[in-house]
């Protein structure tokens, strides 16, 4: 999309609009300074992703639209949680962080905040697996995707 002022407002406007909801929200700027890349996550049925995608294209400041779900693609969501880590809960944290691939990057006598870059699946699974009155707070970025292989929004 152009990368300029209202772009993002008048994408969201036309899913608050007609009622769609965005589960996942991410936009930047790309490889051209003139170009946003937006990741919007969505549900709904063919009929209701079909009449989202034709109205999208109807937006000027669309410039491409591709529906990364239709072929192979990656996807990846970074979340920062921050937990009470005191006495053993501290190894046990350090082991999890491991285990799904994280990183400590905060460390309090009390806390860890711990750095998560993985599927939107794989991040669930490691705040399942923490004791929910353990968790302080928790960001999430919200999904990035690309197509796999030499598949880009320019070919």
């Amino acid at each position: 999309m152009e990368n300029e002022a209202g772009a993002l407002s008048r994408v969201a406007g036309l899913f608050s609009a007609r009622g769609y909801n965005i589960e996942s929200l991410t936009v930047a700027p790309t490889e051209d300074p003139s170009l946003s890349r937006m990741t919007v996550v969505t549900s709904g049925s063919e009929e209701i992703i079909e009449q989202i995608t034709k109205q999208l294209n109807k937006l000027i400041d669309v410039v491409k639209l591709v529906n990364l779900s239709e072929d192979k693609h990656i996807e990846r969501e970074m979340a920062l949680i921050k937990v009470k880590a005191v006495g053993e809960a501290r190894e046990e944290y350090k082991r999890l962080a491991d285990i799904f691939n994280g990183r400590i990057i905060d460390v309090t006598e009390a806390s860890y905040t711990i750095e998560l870059t993985d599927s939107g699946e794989k991040i669930v699974e490691f705040i399942a697996a923490i004791k929910a009155d353990q968790i302080i707070e928790i960001v999430r970025s919200g999904v990035s995707g690309i197509a796999r292989g030499e598949k880009s929004l320019h070919s």
